[in-house]
């Protein structure tokens, strides 16, 4: 699949009283930008879960701060679907500001079912679009 780009501008409320993202915050760009990939594909999340009684949720991840993002940066989340399994997907997710990689993760998405809580297979009509 071809990379996903989601731009993110740094507020104020994203910071720490120095004027640096604080850490958690990533995770947060990171799954809006997932987010955003799966409405771009045509998959809303909320129907997913209604329709056909899936649930998306990390299941691992790892994530290295290289730089850091400050107060008003205008940055890009790059998203990639790196290894798409029966029940999981693993995204490679960058955050940039201009050519500068200030933070990296790889996050495993497991596919779950909505009811039961209990891993799922991927609907084929979803491993479709993401392959």
């Amino acid at each position: 699949m071809n990379p996903f780009f989601w731009p993110v501008r740094i507020y104020y409320e994203d910071t720490d009283a120095g004027g640096v993202v604080y850490h958690a915050n990533y995770l947060n760009f990171f799954e809006r930008a997932r987010t955003e990939m799966l409405r771009h594909l045509g998959f809303e999340q909320d129907q997913l879960k209604e329709e056909s009684e899936v649930l998306f949720v990390v299941r691992s991840l790892q994530i290295d701060y290289l730089k850091p993002a400050k107060f008003n940066d205008f940055l890009n989340i790059v998203t990639t679907i790196t290894d798409c399994r029966k029940t999981w997907m693993m995204f490679e997710q960058t955050l940039i500001r201009h050519d500068e990689v200030l933070c990296q993760a790889h996050i495993r998405i497991a596919c779950i079912d909505a009811l039961k809580l209990k891993p799922k297979p991927i609907p084929p009509f979803i491993l479709e679009k993401l392959t």
